[in-house]
């Protein structure tokens, strides 16, 4: 089951959990798509695997399995610039 992690990896941004605006690699690495599409084209800075859209978690299946709450930033080159 997705972590449907809370913020950007790259710009710490909060993330709505039933925004379509997020983006995740297969290894769940999370970005808004701002910085997914203008600052890492597309790419996971990690592991090089495509950004696509995160699903929607259905509200019923969000009470009973919620997001998880746990921030995660790192320092990658093209979210200094």
């Amino acid at each position: 089951m997705l972590a449907l992690r809370p913020n950007c990896e790259c710009c710490d941004r909060d993330l709505a959990v039933d925004s379509p605006d997020v983006r995740i690699c297969t290894f769940e690495c999370t970005f808004c798509a701002d910085c997914a599409d203008n600052r890492l084209a597309g790419t996971c800075p990690n592991c090089t695997g495509e950004l696509v859209r995160r699903p929607i978690r259905p509200a019923g299946a969000l009470a009973r399995f919620p997001a998880s709450t746990e921030r995660v930033t790192k320092a990658h080159k093209a979210c200094a610039a």
